[in-house]
């Protein structure tokens, strides 16, 4: 019995060091999450003359996406229907309203347009442009890319109408094989999706040019 005995405290013991080895553990300093942005676009350029102008107000809406992309963490994707999140690398905001913010500053900061607001915002305008984000994610593989998928489209607010839309969809290869280099391969995909995004606004409104408002009578 006394062997018994001994046999129980040793094993009772053994599950009491483990418990509190895991508690300890439990207290140590947590890993520290690392948080990325994304470039927002210079405001130094020069103001366009007033006939490059449109006379038209912007408003910017919402992308749409899955919650993937409504929330701050970073996706990877290992093949075509697996996809994952890191843990302790993420955004300082969901990709979807990030991308929303770099758009909406980077048209506002071209100056080709009368004004470019939030959808939020009080204004009423001529056009509303909104879109859907498919793709924010590190392919992983050999060799690593960071893809981008987005569709913007525009639409008229008098007729309902939706005058133009554009698709991006491009593959960015990762100079790297750290979380660091995913992301500013992904930066330079959004940095590049703008600026064709712009473009082929500017060229829409080239071919359908706006009437220009007739001034209040005096």
């Amino acid at each position: 019995m006394s062997n018994l005995n001994s046999i129980v405290a040793l094993v009772l013991n053994a599950s009491i060091i483990a418990l509190l080895g895991i508690l300890f553990a439990g207290c140590g300093a947590a890993r520290p999450a690392s948080y990325y942005q994304l470039t927002p676009p210079s405001s130094n350029a020069a103001d366009p003359p007033p006939a490059s102008v449109y006379p038209v107000t912007i408003l910017v809406g919402p992308l749409m996406s899955s919650h993937l992309y409504r929330e701050d963490h970073i996706v990877y994707s290992s093949s075509a229907e697996n996809m994952g999140i890191y843990e302790y690398q993420r955004w300082v905001e969901p990709p979807a309203e990030m991308i929303q913010d770099v758009i909406f500053r980077s048209l506002r900061a071209s100056g080709r347009y009368r004004s470019v607001h939030s959808l939020h915002s009080s204004v009423r305008g001529d056009y509303l442009l909104h879109g859907h984000l498919y793709d924010f994610k590190e392919i992983s593989g050999s060799p690593m890319s960071a893809r981008l998928t987005l569709e913007l489209e525009m639409r008229d607010t008098k007729t309902g109408e939706t005058v133009w839309t554009h698709l991006y969809n491009h593959d960015e290869p990762v100079s790297g094989k750290d979380v660091s280099a995913v992301v500013a391969a992904l930066n330079r995909n959004v940095q590049r999706a703008t600026g064709e995004f712009t473009a082929s606004l500017a060229q829409y409104f080239s071919a359908h040019p706006p009437a220009t408002p007739s001034p209040a009578p005096q």
